[in-house]
C-alpha cells in the first residue's frame, strides 16, 4: 500500500512529510534491524537535509544501525565536504550527533565492492526490448547491501532521457550498480532514443531495472519524492514499483512545460549543480522535442571546465554523435562503454549517418569554460560565454526563441504530442 500525498499547487509541509514519513515507515520492521537508505548526489534537487534529519530521527531509535550509501552511478565520488553539504551537516554535526551513522560513495569501477546477484537471460531481454536486443545481461550492484536488514530508497523523481522517469528501483539501477548492466540500458535506452523515452512512465529500460532489482534478496523499500525547485511537492511511500508510479503521474503533471510550436534557437542555462557536460547534458535532453529541425541550442554553463570528469578520455576519443553513426559502425566502437556511447548521442541528439556523412537535426553548442578547440574536437560547437546575455533571450518566445533559465529537471514537449523521430 502506498502512503503518500501530492499537490500540484502549493508544497507539502515539513510536519505533513513527517506524519506521513512515519506512517509509512509502520508498514516495514525496522526494530533490530540494520538499515541501509539509498540516497542521490548533489545532481538532483532535492530537500535531502530535511530528510536525512528526519529518517534518522524516526529509524535511529529503533534500528540496530543506520547507514546511507549515495547513489553516484557513474558520478564521482563526493568528498566529506561534499557529502556534509549534500545532507546539510555541520562537520562537528556529523561527528558527533550523528558519528554512528555512516555515508559511503558507491564504487561501480571496483570489481571487489561489486556482487554479482544473477543474470537477465537473452530471451528474457529480446522480450522486454521488443526485439531490439538479444544478449544475457548480468546483474551486479554494492555488496555493502548484504550487511543489512532493509534497504530504504529516498530520493526524487523526474523525467528522464534513458529510464523514462527517474525514481524507484533506478536509484539501485545505475545508482549502486555494476558496470556491465549500467552500460546495457543506458546504450538500450539510446537506441530507443531520448525524445521517445524522456517523460514515459513505463519503459523498456524500466522494465530491465525493475527485472534487475527484482533479484536482490534484501528487501527494499522506498521514499519517492516530487520536487520542483526545492519545494516538495510530493511524497509517496511503499514498494519501489508502487512508490514511484505515483511519484511519476505527479512529475509528468508538473515537471512537463508543452509548448505550441517549436523553437529554432534555444538558451539552456545549466544550474551549478551540474559540474561537467556528463551531467549538463540534460539542458540538452530536457530540451531536444522542442527545437525545430535545423535549430541551434546553447547549453550556457561558464562554470563547467570539464567534460566528463569519469569518461572525459573516451568522450576525446570519440566525440558526440548521433545514434545512428555508432549502430553502423559498432564493430569500429566495440571497445567503447555502451554507457558513454549513450551519453554522446543523447547530446547530440537525432540525427542521420548516410554515405559516411552526420546530419544532426540540431547544432548544440557549448557555453563553457571548455576550450574551443576541445568543443570541435567532440563535435560540438563553441560560443565563449561572456558573448551570450540571457537578458537578450527573454519574452521572445513569439520570435522562435526560448529562453530556459534553469533547465535540466523540466522537460519540454510539444502541445500536439509530437515527438523528433529518426527518419
Amino acid at each position: 500500500m502506498v502512503i503518500g500525498k501530492g499537490c500540484e499547487h502549493g508544497q507539502l509541509s515539513e510536519a505533513e512529510a513527517r506524519e506521513l514519513a512515519a506512517k509509512g515507515l509502520e508498514q516495514v520492521e525496522l526494530r533490530g534491524r540494520r538499515v541501509l537508505v539509498i540516497i542521490p548526489d548533489s545532481t538532483r534537487s532535492c530537500p535531502l537535509p530535511f530528510f536525512f534529519r528526519l529518517l534518522c530521527e524516526l529509524i535511529r531509535p529503533k534500528a540496530k544501525r543506520l547507514d546511507f550509501l549515495i547513489a553516484l552511478g557513474t558520478h564521482p565520488a563526493m568528498s566529506d565536504e561534499k557529502i556534509n553539504a549534500l545532507l546539510g551537516l555541520t562537520p562537528e554535526e556529523r561527528a558527533a550527533k550523528y558519528a554512528d551513522v555512516q555515508v559511503f560513495n558507491h564504487e561501480w569501477d571496483r570489481p571487489d565492492a561489486l556482487r554479482k546477484i544473477g543474470v537477465i537471460s537473452a530471451d528474457e531481454i529480446e522480450a522486454i526490448s521488443d526485439g531490439l536486443m538479444r544478449e544475457d545481461v548480468p546483474v551486479a550492484l554494492n555488496k555493502l547491501i548484504f550487511g543489512y536488514d532493509q534497504l530504504i530508497i529516498c530520493g526524487p523523481t523526474f523525467p528522464h532521457e534513458v529510464v523514462g522517469f527517474s525514481g524507484g528501483n533506478k536509484y539501485l539501477f545505475p545508482g549502486i550498480a555494476g558496470a556491465e548492466i549500467i552500460n546495457f540500458f543506458h546504450w538500450l535506452g539510446a537506441v530507443i532514443t531520448n525524445p521517445v523515452i524522456n517523460g514515459t512512465k513505463w519503459t523498456p529500460v524500466r522494465k530491465v531495472v525493475d527485472r534487475a532489482a527484482s533479484m536482490i534478496p534484501v528487501p527494499r523499500f522506498c521514499f519517492s519524492l516530487v520536487v520542483l525547485f526545492q519545494d516538495l511537492k510530493g511524497l509517496f511511500i511503499g514498494t519501489p514499483e508502487e512508490a514511484y508510479s505515483a511519484a511519476a503521474d505527479l512529475s509528468a503533471r508538473i515537471h512537463i512545460v508543452y509548448k505550441p510550436r517549436p523553437f529554432r534557437r534555444v538558451l539552456s542555462i545549466a544550474p551549478k549543480m551540474y559540474d561537467d557536460v556528463w551531467t549538463a547534458g540534460k539542458c540538452m535532453y530536457k530540451l531536444e522535442p522542442v527545437v525545430a529541425d535545423g535549430g541551434e541550442l546553447i547549453i550556457l554553463a561558464p562554470h563547467v571546465h570539464e567534460i566528463s570528469y569519469t569518461h572525459g578520455r573516451v568522450l576525446d576519443r570519440i566525440g558526440y554523435h548521433c545514434r545512428d553513426y555508432f549502430l553502423k559502425q559498432m564493430e569500429r566502437f566495440r571497445d567503447v562503454p555502451r554507457g558513454v556511447m549513450a551519453h554522446s548521442t543523447h547530446v547530440k541528439g537525432i540525427g542521420t549517418f548516410e554515405g559516411g556523412v552526420e546530419k544532426p537535426r540540431v547544432n548544440v553548442v557549448l557555453a563553457t569554460a571548455i576550450p574551443e578547440a576541445r568543443c570541435h574536437k567532440v563535435n560540438l560547437d563553441y560560443r565563449d560565454p561572456a558573448t551570450v546575455n540571457p537578458a537578450d533571450w527573454r519574452e521572445r518566445e513569439d520570435e522562435g526563441i526560448l529562453l530556459v533559465p534553469k533547465a535540466g529537471e523540466m522537460l519540454y514537449r510539444l502541445a500536439d504530442g509530437s515527438v523528433p523521430r529518426v527518419r
